[in-house]
């Protein structure tokens, strides 16, 4: 039994006679228990006449001698079905097969074992490997102003029988779509994200807002191909007033001649998250495609080396790549490496092994000399955030070769080793002006010592606090870090070498050999 009460009755009645399909009948009345929704269409239509034809319960009768039939009754039965009984079957079969005036036939032929099965070969085509499945459906614009239309087609009605119903209570075609073909899909899959797409019946819907004042919210945007959006049909809906909107529409919607047809369908793969820390062992290796003005400069990167066989290995579509910090392209990171971790999307395996990471990760380390992964393994969304936890606040140690104008003993440097917390005011580089914004920051050396080499040329570890520039520590920047190494040591200093020996940041987890 369909779970309708008396009141729903004449709702019941006038929308069937406008036109809508049995399920959006049950939408409209409101309707959350997913059960009625994946009964046949042409049972529940069975039920909803029952429904609107019957009467209040007459008085209950003794149970002990239920009534016989009457003989006029009786004689009917065994005549078989009338003309009359004939005539209404004909009618329900023309309202079985007339489309939808609201869902345009989405929820009538849309949902059914034909439509999960074309689905379910689309997804096996694709060779996912998952667990659960998500199912999701792209709906027409045009089916908000037809449900619009059909709500204040029993607005009028609810309010006279003081039912008090909020159009937000209506259940969503999406939600009726899921509920119905969820379960169909899954009997035959079992866990990839599913995204149907139900393209536009027509272009009749476009005419009412070309004849209303809402081009505030179609405007064209560089990003969409039309401006008729699901969204911003919604948002011209709540603008309209019901007496404007019905000037220039009917209500109910008119009866469609046609129903919508599936445009396609595209399987998609939640994110996969894959970290650990490389080394960089080459002066002559940016961390990204360095790219300038359309032309690459250099061969390859880090993030290259890494990504090709990660997605080799996960069937990915692509990735997103992020680290803690960078080093520029002539700066080495050495030690345990730079943390790293990279979103794969839509990758068709989702897991590895543990021996398998083993395996991609020797596999990246002999693809190339340059560089080093450690630690490879798979984290969750969440955990990808403890890589930018306290960006600011981490340490930094490097090791870099001076070079000095002047010549200088053993003793002239002995004096920077004792020097602990020294804060520097820096100014935005000159060298990364056009990507960074003008600001002073405030960055801390905590400490630093020194290793003479000759008169020339001394070697200076530091560790510092994360985002501290070096190299303009090391030369001034034409006065634009203060202090700098040329003030203290009181000459013309440079940098000739920088290499990273550690970025403090406890992840990812450490695996042992």
């Amino acid at each position: 039994m369909l779970p309708l009460k008396e009141k729903d009755k004449p709702i019941v009645q006038k929308l069937l006679s406008a036109g809508c399909c049995a399920r959006c009948v049950l939408r409209f009345c409101c309707v959350s228990v997913q059960a009625a929704y994946r009964k046949p269409p042409q049972d529940t239509l069975n039920e909803l006449q029952a429904f609107i034809s019957s009467t209040e319960n007459p008085k209950t009768q003794d149970s002990a001698s239920p009534p016989e039939d009457p003989p006029s009754k009786r004689a009917k039965l065994e005549a078989g079905p009338s003309e009359e009984d004939a005539a209404a079957a004909v009618k329900l079969k023309d309202e079985e097969s007339r489309v939808c005036v609201v869902c345009l036939g989405i929820l009538q032929d849309l949902c059914g074992p034909a439509q999960a099965l074309k689905v379910s070969e689309t997804v096996k085509a694709e060779k996912y490997e998952f667990d659960t499945l998500v199912l999701s459906v792209s709906l027409p614009a045009q089916l908000c102003v037809r449900e619009h239309s059909c709500w204040l087609h029993v607005k009028k009605e609810l309010r006279e029988k003081s039912i008090a119903v909020d159009r937000d209570d209506l259940i969503q075609v999406k939600e009726a779509f899921k509920w119905i073909m969820q379960g169909l899909v899954a009997k035959e899959l079992g866990g990839v994200a599913v995204v149907t797409r139900v393209g536009d019946r027509n272009e009749e819907e476009k005419e009412l807002f070309n004849a209303t004042t809402c081009s505030d919210c179609f405007k064209p945007t560089k990003n969409k191909q039309s401006v008729f959006t699901r969204m911003a049909v919604v948002k011209a809906l709540e603008k309209i007033a019901d007496a404007k909107f019905l000037k220039h529409y009917p209500s109910p919607p008119a009866q469609p001649t046609s129903s919508c047809i599936p445009q396609d369908v595209q399987c998609l793969h939640m994110s996969v998250f894959v970290a650990g820390r490389y080394n960089k062992f080459c002066r002559s290796l940016p961390q990204t495609p360095w790219v300038i003005d359309g032309e690459r400069r250099m061969e390859s990167s880090v993030e290259e080396l890494i990504a090709a066989p990660v997605l080799s290995s996960f069937r990915s579509d692509g990735f997103n790549f992020s680290s803690s910090g960078r080093e520029d392209v002539d700066v080495r990171t050495l030690g345990n490496g730079r943390p790293f971790a990279m979103e794969l999307l839509n990758p068709h395996r989702s897991r590895l092994s543990r021996a398998e990471m083993k395996q991609l990760q020797e596999t990246i380390n002999k693809s190339s000399d340059k560089i080093r992964v450690r630690d490879l393994q798979i984290v969750t969304r969440e955990a990808m955030s403890r890589m930018k936890e306290g960006e600011e606040e981490k340490t930094k140690s490097y090791t870099a070769l001076i070079w000095t104008l002047k010549p200088i003993q053993r003793e002239d440097i002995t004096f920077i080793d004792d020097i602990k917390d020294l804060t520097l005011d820096q100014k935005t580089p000159l060298r990364v002006l056009h990507r960074r914004a003008l600001a002073v920051r405030q960055r801390v050396i905590h400490s630093m010592n020194t290793r003479f080499l000759d008169s020339h040329h001394f070697y200076l570890g530091l560790k510092t606090q994360a985002g501290t520039y070096i190299k303009e520590f090391v030369h001034g920047d034409f006065g634009r870090t203060k202090p700098n190494l040329c003030e203290l040591l009181r000459t013309d200093t440079d940098i000739l070498e920088l290499d990273v020996e550690s970025v403090d940041v406890d992840w990812p987890p450490s695996i042992p050999e």
